[in-house]
């Protein structure tokens, strides 16, 4: 039998947002909002609860990490644990007859359990978007331009955007081991940033001295231009080979954006996100340890919807890019009328007017409030109606 919590606990990775914080947060929501609206996105919505063998399933975050329940059909839900599943959902099936490509953005809650001791949410907020039905350069390039920007309209000072290519290590991969087991070792190494496991990995697996120094190689692959050139003497195939020369076009069209400042590469990133079949990017700011975006292609996940289409997209973590922002003030402008009983309707119409007006107004019967100083010093102005006079002091 689970012991019961205590009366203050909350499940495990689930905070509360108090007053400045949801404000804070909320004017930097808005204001990642407005510029991807005015790149030409359009907002959907989608519900909290998901069926588990659709988007569930489709989602590619592990069955562990899914907050699953049951409707009153015996049916097994999912609260979403990402957005592009449910998006691909609503494109093949309510949005069906509009023609591609398809420009949507978002802004809503994802879900993904954690364990009580891995100290991450469980619940956070993200704002992001999906370019549906083009596969071109152009595309990635324009969705990457629009990261950047976006990230630019947070306000934090350093950042960059690190892009890698997930078919690349796989065809180097495969053409090296042929051995897809020995394969999914080393990409757990990548993904988890362990460069000495991977390193020491390699070094006892039996291979030839050349296949080894090329998967070592790999680790070299990570900076500006050099790391391409790196990459393109590494590729053994033509389709490798054609990822490094879509990333140099790709660094080129994003000079047209003047976007190229905020990018690197690194052929070393990998995401947990299965449904990746391209391009996968990350944007770092400085003193967070965890990216505060992210995104790539998955040009296979609209199939499984029954509607195929190539995509790109990203999304923005709200509670990192507000750690990465750092403390805000507290710009609210609030007016408290503090009054005693025989000057409420004078208090009640002049809160009214500043209603009227725009101005946030409070007021407060002075015989509710436990102490005066401390409960006054929440607002940017208090009217004091306090007594028969009808003298006002301003604070």
């Amino acid at each position: 039998m689970m012991p019961k919590p205590f009366v203050f606990e909350k499940p495990a990775g689930m905070r509360d947002k108090l007053p400045l914080f949801f404000q804070a947060s909320e004017q930097i929501k808005q204001q990642l909002l407005n510029k991807i609206s005015v790149w030409g996105y359009q907002m959907v919505q989608t519900p909290t609860l998901e069926y588990f063998d659709t988007v569930g399933e489709a989602s590619a975050i592990s069955d562990q990490q899914l907050f699953k329940l049951l409707d009153m059909e015996g049916s097994t839900l999912v609260l979403r644990p990402d957005m592009t599943a449910p998006i691909a959902r609503v494109v093949s099936s309510s949005m069906k007859q509009v023609a591609y490509p398809l420009r949507l953005s978002y802004s809503a809650p994802v879900f993904r359990a954690q364990q009580r001791e891995g100290g991450r949410p469980a619940e956070f907020e993200q704002v992001g978007v999906e370019l549906i039905g083009d596969g071109t350069l152009s595309a990635e390039a324009e969705v990457l331009a629009l990261m950047s920007d976006v990230l630019k309209e947070t306000g934090i000072q350093r950042f960059t955007i690190t892009i890698g290519h997930i078919g690349f290590v796989q065809e180097l991969f495969i053409e090296i081991l042929g051995n897809a087991e020995r394969a999914e070792e080393l990409r757990r190494f990548l993904f988890e940033k362990n460069y000495v496991g991977y390193a020491n990995f390699v070094k006892n697996m039996p291979l030839s001295s050349i296949d080894s120094a090329r998967l070592l190689k790999l680790l070299e692959c990570r900076g500006g231009e050099d790391a391409l050139l790196k990459a393109m003497e590494l590729a053994g195939t033509e389709k490798a080979k054609k990822a490094v020369s879509d990333l140099m076009q790709l660094k080129k069209i994003l000079g047209d954006y003047g976007a190229e400042e905020t990018v690197n590469f690194d052929f070393t990133l990998l995401s947990h996100m299965s449904y990746y079949t391209g391009i996968v990017f990350e944007g770092y700011a400085a003193g967070i340890g965890s990216p505060i975006a992210g995104g790539g292609r998955y040009d296979d996940l609209l199939s499984r919807f029954e509607r195929s289409a190539p995509a790109i997209g990203f999304a923005v973590r709200l509670d990192y890019v507000m750690e990465a922002i750092g403390q805000m003030p507290d710009t609210s402008s609030r007016t408290c009328i503090l009054y005693s009983g025989e000057r409420r309707e004078e208090a009640l119409r002049i809160a009214a007017e500043k209603r009227s007006s725009g101005t946030p107004a409070v007021t407060q019967d002075i015989t509710g409030v436990e102490n005066v100083d401390t409960f006054t010093n929440r607002f940017t102005d208090v009217i004091y109606l306090i007594g028969k006079t009808q003298g006002e002091e301003t604070k």
